[in-house]
């Protein structure tokens, strides 16, 4: 999956969202990345359709995300123990490890609003 943006839920839940602060900035990144494939985790992926699914908005939500045309990475084998070493290593959130492990399964460079999570794909050589 190389050459792959994986974008963690803070993306993807301001571009959803017109009234989030940063839903300009998230869509201006999204369409910064048009021609190049753009990717999240399972985990990444249900974070963002919780609001939805609340509203009674998901169906709109999951349309909006193939249109994007997002790709599941999967949490491939031996994700347990990995997830527990990048948690471990980084005391980052498990949904942000997924973030972690999809960029690194992928080879992909992670973009991300939360600074920590951006800080940690730095030193990781995930940006």
């Amino acid at each position: 999956m190389a050459g792959l943006i994986v974008v963690d839920a803070s993306v993807l839940i301001a571009h959803l969202d017109g009234t989030d602060a940063l839903h300009e900035r998230a869509t201006a990144l999204l369409d910064g990345a048009a021609g190049q494939r753009l990717a999240a985790s399972p985990i990444t992926l249900a974070e963002v359709l919780v609001g939805p699914v609340r509203a009674g908005r998901a169906a709109a939500a999951e349309a909006a995300l193939r249109t994007l045309a997002i790709e599941e990475v999967p949490l491939g084998a031996g994700a347990p123990s990995r997830l527990a070493t990048l948690r471990a290593a980084t005391n980052l959130k498990l949904p942000d490890c997924c973030v972690l492990l999809a960029a690194q399964d992928a080879r992909g460079a992670l973009r991300s609003f939360d600074e920590r999570l951006s800080a940690v794909a730095a030193e990781l050589g995930l940006v």
